[in-house]
């Protein structure tokens, strides 16, 4: 029995939710999610509520019963309100720029200026030069493209600069001159 997945999803007004043909739909303000459901789990619209349930019991089913309502919560969350991640640029003369909603321009210690174009639907967004902002519906694309920006210039444990998300703490290490014998 999985705790998450016999939880009810209720679904806000304004958001659409359909099933049909092992796939799950769900229209909202902010756009259109689709997710793929395995054959395993049962998925229903009642009312304005959403219940998963097991089909087929396997050894795998109650983590993907879990898993399927998690997403499809994570779904109706996303097109009522976007998921958001932001990213911090520490070091002498890091900045970026943004050329469109979808592309922006870092300049993180390279020779060139490097350019990073986001995927359909996810914003990004530059606050002060240094803090990068992304928003989207899809909670996982949103992730993806965070990690996608911090990997251009992962922060270094020396001097702790490069990309890094928010809230993200960075071990420093000590340099030769911290060296004990």
């Amino acid at each position: 029995m999985s705790r998450i997945g016999s939880q009810i999803i209720e679904i806000p007004a304004g958001v659409t939710v359909t099933v049909s043909g092992g796939r799950v739909v769900v229209k909202g303000p902010n756009g259109e999610l689709t997710q793929e459901i395995r054959p395993e789990i049962d998925v229903k619209v009642e009312d304005s509520k959403v219940v998963t349930s097991v089909k087929i019991q396997t050894n795998d089913s109650p983590a993907l019963w879990g898993l399927t309502r998690a997403l499809i919560n994570n779904m109706v969350k996303g097109v009522t309100q976007d998921y958001q991640k932001k990213l911090q640029m520490l070091g002498v003369g890091y900045r970026a720029k943004k050329v469109s909603d979808s592309k922006i321009s870092l300049t993180v210690g390279f020779s060139h200026p490097v350019d990073f174009e986001a995927p359909q639907g996810i914003n990004l967004d530059v606050e002060e030069n240094n803090v990068i902002v992304i928003k989207g519906a899809n909670k996982q694309l949103v992730g993806l493209t965070a990690a996608k920006i911090r990997r251009i210039r992962e922060p270094e444990p020396y001097k702790g600069k490069g990309i890094r998300y928010e809230d993200e703490y960075v071990k420093r290490k000590p340099g030769k001159a911290g060296k004990v014998l």
